[in-house]
């Protein structure tokens, strides 16, 4: 529940408002908070308890497509990359690989970049293109002011080095992907 700073429940509405810019529901958004779960950058989290949840939300919403952090988890934060090791442990266990398969569940994980790529904005686009990926989407000058409104909701987060990562950041205009 984004928890870390005991602002829990102000991040909840920030959450909420953001998804509203961008035209999601607070009806198709689950927050979960459970002890096991902490909002921590240092907290692994149990591969096996959140892949259930996720599993839970792909089917409650007939969800076809998720996209998530990869092993990098983009900045490194420890609950990202379990995000990712929670949706790769599918294709460990042959249940959950099966009722993927049957929803048509596809995932796709968002390319995590050294520090120079990541902060040189729309001067990566180039650089994106060259390199091998499943997927790239480049945001139009609109979705890029969209996503930064967005970003904006989450003010209990906008520390100094969010101002930066919303000015400079390639992930505000390009975003590389794989298949998982």
């Amino acid at each position: 529940s984004g928890d870390y700073y005991n602002q829990g429940e102000i991040r909840k509405k920030e959450l909420e408002q953001s998804c509203f810019l961008l035209g999601i529901p607070a009806s198709d958004v689950t927050v979960i908070d459970h002890r096991d779960l902490p909002d921590n950058p240092a907290a692994e989290w149990d591969t096996q308890l959140l892949a259930t949840f996720v599993l839970k939300h792909i089917e409650a919403n007939n969800i076809n497509l998720v996209v998530t952090f990869d092993a990098g988890g983009v900045s490194g934060h420890a609950n990202h990359i379990s995000l990712y090791a929670a949706l790769r442990y599918k294709y460990w266990c042959l249940e959950i690989l099966i009722l993927f398969l049957c929803l048509g569940c596809h995932v796709l994980v968002l390319e995590s970049v050294n520090l120079f790529r990541k902060y040189i904005s729309i001067l990566d686009v180039p650089i994106s293109c060259l390199l091998p990926r499943d997927a790239l989407f480049i945001l139009t000058e609109e979705e890029t002011e969209q996503a930064k409104r967005a970003m904006r909701c989450h003010r209990s987060q906008l520390l100094w080095f969010r101002h930066i990562y919303l000015l400079f950041s390639r992930y505000m205009v390009v975003n590389s992907l794989r298949l998982l």
